[in-house]
């Protein structure tokens, strides 16, 4: 995908944002001032509760009021204002990039999450992986829509295995957003649960092609593996195409089950129809609409 092709992925994104946001307001957060309600006390306007006041405390928040009818030094305390953290983590494995229609959802899906999350006011940070190599990303190319460059030039010791997330700084009290198809052989269960470790929330979505969920395959092809860029003949029977789409659907009925059991809020993005009515239709358990 050229420059171009991401800016207009870009704008179909920032319409996508205008419409959905990241379940930001769910959760309690600590950190950074910012403009959600956090878990502890700060110096917001949003009045919490009242405390005696203690030497070293801010004389600012002294209620005089109180002062003058009991003679005592009592303390207001207001809300913690916070920025919400956003640990944005995008595979960019080849089978994520080798058709055009996924390369272009998937480039949108990644638009919407950072334009997202830049409309919260939240600290993003956002890493790209494949394999065993993984990548923090300079915010600027993203806003100059050069980071494909940097992921197309990420190599891998083994393209085709699972995405190696435990190299990714994840920080804590965060949401993970993950990006990816999913399309490896591993066991969900450790993956979700590096996730979710120092209480992170992880949001999955998942872009699919509908010639990869449901093929009408029949007779002699030649299958393209786009991890190690092999080629295969393959003659396809009709028994064959039933294990195909067996596999396939106990696959994800696997993630589907283990996100539940992990409290990951998962989505299956199809790729062929536009961005907003899939989204609406696909991604309601996962964003939330304005």
């Amino acid at each position: 995908m050229t420059a171009a092709d991401l800016a207009q992925c870009h704008s179909r994104a920032l319409a996508a944002a205008a419409r959905f946001r990241l379940p930001l307001r769910s959760k309690v957060w600590r950190g950074q001032a910012g403009e959600f309600a956090g878990g502890g006390t700060g110096s917001s306007l949003d009045f919490q509760d009242h405390r005696s006041y203690v030497p070293g405390d801010d004389p600012r928040h002294i209620n005089w009021q109180a002062y003058a009818r009991t003679g005592s030094y009592t303390m207001k305390l207001f809300r913690e204002e916070v920025r919400p953290v956003i640990d944005l983590i995008l595979d960019v494995s080849e089978s994520m990039f080798f058709d055009g229609a996924k390369a272009t959802r998937t480039a949108e899906l990644f638009y919407l999450i950072v334009e997202s999350s830049h409309a919260a006011g939240a600290a993003i940070a956002v890493h790209l992986v494949r394999g065993d190599s993984t990548l923090t990303l300079d915010p600027s190319t993203i806003r100059s829509h050069t980071w494909m460059e940097k992921a197309r030039a990420m190599k891998a010791a083994t393209p085709a295995q699972a995405p190696d997330l435990s190299r990714i700084p994840l920080r804590a009290n965060s949401i993970r957003v993950l990006i990816s198809d999913l399309l490896f052989a591993a066991d969900p269960d450790p993956i979700l649960r590096h996730l979710g470790q120092r209480h992170g929330t992880v949001l999955l979505f998942s872009p699919f092609l509908r010639t990869e969920a449901d093929p009408e395959w029949s007779g002699n092809y030649e299958f393209i593996d786009p991890e190690e860029n092999t080629r295969h003949a393959h003659r396809i029977e009709p028994a064959t195409l039933r294990r195909y789409l067996e596999a396939y659907t106990n696959h994800f009925s696997l993630w589907k089950q283990t996100a539940i059991r992990h409290q990951t809020a998962f989505s299956r993005i199809p790729c062929e129809p536009d961005l907003i009515p899939t989204l609406f239709q696909h991604a309601r358990h996962t964003l939330e609409s304005t």
